[in-house]
């Protein structure tokens, strides 16, 4: 009798561990389906972050560190048992329908937006809830590495476009440099330049503010939290002033040549090199040290 029970046991077991090896395997497929059917909007993505240093390439360095906050995350957890939730497929559906909106508007955008809303429900059905929830907020950063299409970003371009405007003529008579403004048109000696969208430094502040978001999110201090979030925009926006300033001097000293050389793109380098390391450094977890003094 205790003989054929523990069969039936076995053989229930056994049943258990192939309908468990192949939901996983269900499961598996999905995401390779799921990776062809979004593959187009991958490229897509890719061609807007490589484009320009002006828009929008700070979508690698923040995918980039996504990926590495989520494999760290993942790895804190590896003890934990691995799992599924079907609550993955409430997310997916949704998602699957604005791909389908977008197949007929081909906006690109919609399936942007699609596949990374996707990602928390596919790490529900193929890691579980407790792991997707370690890695939820870095997953949904990567919404902000999205193109803004001009027609959201246009009045904050033209404000930035004045305030550098403005402040880099305050600069110059400051120092003694000979300038004239009016708009965002900037007369030196050297040649006349205007400030354009691309000089506008939304690309610097939109990066700035998801790398600070990002970068809050993983800081233990509430102060350091609160600093990061608000220096994000100052600094961002200070350190573009200072970028439209060193092109404005050097088109005083060289003339308008200067602009076609690397230095226009070595400058909008350097306003990401700048400000982001900053961004990173006010962030940073201090451990706190304790000395035990004996007597």
């Amino acid at each position: 009798m205790n003989s054929e029970y523990l069969k039936s046991r076995c053989h229930e077991s056994d049943t258990d561990i192939d309908i468990e090896k192949q939901n996983k395997w269900l499961l598996w497929l999905v995401a390779l389906l799921l990776e062809i059917l979004f593959a187009p909007t991958c490229l897509w993505l890719w061609e807007r972050w490589t484009m320009s240093v002006w828009q929008n390439g700070h979508g690698i360095l923040v995918a980039g560190l996504v990926i590495y906050l989520v494999c760290s995350e993942l790895q804190k957890l590896r003890f934990l048992p691995l799992s599924s939730n079907p609550w993955g497929f409430s997310v997916l559906i949704p998602a699957l329908l604005i791909i389908i909106v977008d197949a007929g508007i081909h906006s690109q955008l919609l399936s942007g937006i699609a596949m990374f809303l996707s990602l928390p429900g596919l790490a529900l059905l193929l890691l579980g809830a407790e792991r997707t929830k370690a890695i939820l907020f870095p997953l949904l950063i990567l919404l902000l590495t999205l193109p803004i299409p001009l027609v959201f970003t246009e009045s904050i371009h033209l404000v930035l476009r004045h305030l550098a405007t403005k402040s880099v003529a305050w600069l110059l008579n400051l120092f003694g440099v000979p300038v004239y403004s009016t708009g965002t048109l900037l007369e030196v000696e050297g040649g006349s330049l205007m400030v354009a969208d691309a000089c506008s430094g939304f690309a610097t502040l939109y990066a700035a503010i998801t790398i600070a978001i990002l970068t809050a999110y993983f800081c233990n201090s509430p102060r350091r939290r609160a600093l990061l979030l608000l220096i994000a925009a100052p600094l961002a926006i200070a350190v573009n002033i200072l970028r439209v300033l060193l092109l404005t001097l050097l088109v005083n000293w060289f003339g308008l040549d200067v602009l076609a050389t690397a230095a226009h793109e070595i400058s909008g380098l350097l306003t990401f090199m700048i400000a982001l390391p900053i961004i990173f450094f006010l962030g940073q977890n201090h451990a706190v040290t304790v000395t035990v003094c004996e007597n």
